[in-house]
């Protein structure tokens, strides 16, 4: 007496089954975090960078030359600090880089470099929804290699 066909079937589909879970959590799983982490970080820069503009603008208003401030010597010690002359700043501009601006050649700068790391944000977005839209791709594939049925609409998650 054979085995039933079914059996063969599901012997035959464990191998792939294991290969697609694989796939899902070593690469597509893992390229959603990294993409994620990316685009966390640029919000961070876009964050910075708006906070300096509040920064300048806050000194423009007031038309002080003389500025107080704390300054950051790392791992959160800070020491009192006075600006002389507050009428140019020095602004990462990237790579380690800094420059020294008046205030609005600062601003004109972080007009542009925020809506630069915007654009760059969209398209970590729209990755991150390719890469979403895959994984959920291959899971339709696994529940078919499967013979499971669809989940219904109330029990789906959102994948992160």
């Amino acid at each position: 007496m054979s085995p039933p066909l079914d059996a063969n079937a599901n012997a035959n589909v464990d191998p792939k089954v294991l290969q697609y879970e694989n796939f899902i959590h070593d690469v597509l799983k893992k390229d959603l975090q990294k993409v994620l982490e990316q685009r966390d970080s640029v919000y961070e820069k876009i964050s910075q960078y708006l906070q300096l503009k509040n920064t300048i603008q806050s000194l423009q208003d007031t038309g002080c030359q003389k500025l107080k401030t704390d300054v950051d010597l790392g791992c959160n010690f800070f020491v009192q600090a006075e600006v002389e002359d507050s009428s140019k700043i020095f602004v990462a501009v990237g790579f380690g880089f800094f420059l020294e601006m008046t205030h609005d050649e600062a601003l004109r700068f972080i007009e542009k470099k925020t809506s630069q790391l915007t654009a760059f944000t969209d398209q970590l977005t729209k990755d991150s929804a390719k890469i979403k839209a895959h994984i959920r791709m291959v899971l339709e594939g696994l529940r078919e290699l499967q013979g499971l049925s669809d989940e219904p609409e109330d029990t789906r998650r959102e994948i992160h």
